[in-house]
């Protein structure tokens, strides 16, 4: 898929080519690359998810609310759309992260999926950006059901287990990468009596045991 192929997936064609290059640039690439705009495109896909919901479900309070923007805006959904447009096949990364399987790295997909809105509010504006969150989050956001559960993984193993009369899970940092002001977190969530172990990564330490859970859950389940 050549980049006006993409830009037409996703309803947006920009008027500065320039931007969409550094969102598929990571920083192992060169000093042009995508931190910045992922940063801004962050608070702008979850902006726009709270506002769809805020006009969607009038009565929902608050705290109801905030659940269901979670579990459409975290690392796992984000990734999945990144594999889904095919973004870490388009991703330009430095040798040694190519080696290490950068492109097919959760927190890396999620990035740099926020990075090409934040490109997007740069080139076009909010509503512009708009548009393109709807197109990335498909049926995603008219399919959310607020009777669903809205409980985070970790509660959603602990109860599965305590139901089971298992032990909690154990939580583990096994690695942590980057600088101090902007770390990513490797953590480990085990279950020795369902011979379970899964990793899950994050900007946080509370991330990652998120996705380590998840992760976890859909395995002791068979979701």
């Amino acid at each position: 898929m050549g980049p006006g192929d993409f830009e037409f997936t996703i309803g947006h064609r920009f008027s500065d080519p320039e931007l969409l290059r550094r969102a598929l640039t990571h920083r192992s690439f060169g000093a042009s690359h995508n931190e910045r705009i992922e940063y801004l495109g962050d608070s702008v896909v979850n902006c726009v998810v709270a506002l769809e919901l805020y006009h969607k479900f009038p009565s929902l309070p608050e705290g109801e609310l905030s659940r269901l923007r979670a579990n459409l805006v975290n690392q796992h959904s984000l990734a999945a759309i990144a594999q889904q447009f095919d973004l870490g096949a388009r991703l330009r990364l430095g040798e040694g992260e190519l080696k290490s399987g950068g492109a097919r790295r959760p927190s890396m997909l999620a990035d740099v999926v926020e990075a090409v809105i934040g490109a997007v509010v740069l080139d076009g504006g909010f509503d512009a950006a708009r548009k393109v969150v709807r197109v990335l989050f498909g049926g995603a956001l008219d399919a959310i059901d607020p009777a669903a559960s809205g409980k985070d993984p970790k509660t959603l193993l602990q109860e599965f287990l305590q139901g089971r009369r298992l032990a909690l899970p154990q939580y583990s940092v096994v690695a942590t990468r980057g600088e101090a002001h902007q770390q990513w977190f490797e953590v480990e969530c085990a279950i020795p009596a369902l011979g379970i172990r899964s990793l899950g990564e994050g900007t946080s330490r509370r991330s990652a045991e998120q996705e380590a859970a998840r992760q976890a859950y859909e395995h002791a389940t068979g979701a």
